[in-house]
């Protein structure tokens, strides 16, 4: 390669950095402010949270590799268009090669990436943010719970309650065996031992209801347990969590396959959409707003397809016919659009 490739190279990658710092920290700071919500109110530490949500950067970058390709490609090309750097090597006497090259060389880095990232990285990053969220969720103690939001505990047992410093107030329990009963209490304490909860109630009523009636009895003061479910152990079934390696221990699975063809076509997408790019775009030196608009649009609906593909129940081969049709789709229909320009 020659400067004029190395130089067109790293401003692609240049831009292509830019939007993968933007889409990435966005997407970031989504997935943080979820999990702050969500566990902040179960007293887990703002450094674990942080942590967890660390783990997932590599899914994300997965996720958003497409976006960063797209408007990488459309971001260095305004560039280019906009110095008239584009004019300036085709008035040296250079070809379209010249940008062949490093167009060439961002499709093997990208590819690289997204098998990399699909496969293996992203995998096992992921597969460890599940078991500590595991972990996490399950270590929780309710004490610790600012705000409760019907605790379910098992099948039969669901509560819900306000905890003030450490005071609970507005206690609702639901028991669901051969009655539905349900519980209230002013205030009172909860208890938690390893396979036990235990209500200290005070100042409340209890309602079972039962086919033929409803029986309603108050108490000053009321104790009661239930036995509650053990923690479960980490059960590896996310597909996001699955490497290359675990996925082929079992290749004959359908559930594998399918998983091993999504990831495939995936990065094919990412080809497709540089050849797109390059001959719609590069090689007729169209750079106008309209053309790139129309580009981002047909990239993003052959994504919005692909997801939906990804969400139905197929049989592999019908998936891959209908991957395929996707991936082709934009290119027909881009080719209809230039012909009709053409023509008019």
């Amino acid at each position: 390669m020659n400067r004029i490739n190395l130089y067109l190279f790293s401003q692609i990658l240049n831009s292509c950095t830019l939007v993968f710092f933007i889409f990435v920290s966005i997407a970031w700071l989504l997935q943080l402010s979820r999990l702050f919500n969500i566990m902040s109110n179960l007293q887990i530490s703002p450094i674990n949270i942080l942590y967890l949500s660390i783990l997932i950067i590599p899914n994300l970058i997965s996720i958003t590799l497409p976006f960063i390709l797209i408007f990488g490609f459309v971001l260095a090309f305004i560039k280019f268009s906009k110095d008239k750097e584009i004019i300036a090597i085709f008035s040296f006497g250079l070809s379209i090669n010249e940008i062949k090259k490093p167009i060439i060389l961002i499709i093997i880095l990208f590819t690289l990436s997204s098998v990399g990232l699909s496969f293996i990285l992203s995998p096992n990053t992921y597969n460890i943010y599940k078991k500590n969220e595991h972990e996490l969720r399950n270590s929780i103690k309710i004490d610790k719970i600012n705000l409760s939001n019907f605790i379910k505990f098992n099948e039969n047992l669901t509560i819900d309650f306000e905890n003030e410093n450490g005071i609970f107030k507005n206690i609702l329990i639901n028991i669901k065996e051969k009655n539905d009963v349900i519980i209230y209490a002013k205030n009172g304490k909860i208890e938690q031992e390893k396979n036990k909860i235990i209500f200290k109630l005070n100042n409340g009523f209890k309602i079972e209801i039962d086919d033929n009636s409803i029986e309603s009895l108050k108490f000053d003061s009321y104790l009661s347990d239930f036995a509650i479910d053990e923690v479960k152990k980490y059960n590896k079934f996310d597909s996001n969590a699955l490497n290359i390696f675990e996925l082929l221990e079992d290749k004959n699975n359908s559930r594998n396959k399918t998983i091993i063809y999504h990831r495939i076509i995936d990065t094919l997408i990412l080809v497709s959409i540089s050849i797109l790019f390059y001959f719609n775009i590069i090689t007729k030196n169209n750079y106008k707003l309209k053309n790139l608009i129309l580009f981002i649009i047909l990239t993003i609906i052959c994504l919005t397809i692909d997801n939906l593909l990804e969400n139905f129940t197929f049989k592999n081969n019908y998936m891959i016919i209908f991957s395929i049709i996707n991936i082709f789709l934009i290119h027909v229909f881009q080719l209809i659009l230039n012909y009709s320009k053409i023509n008019e």
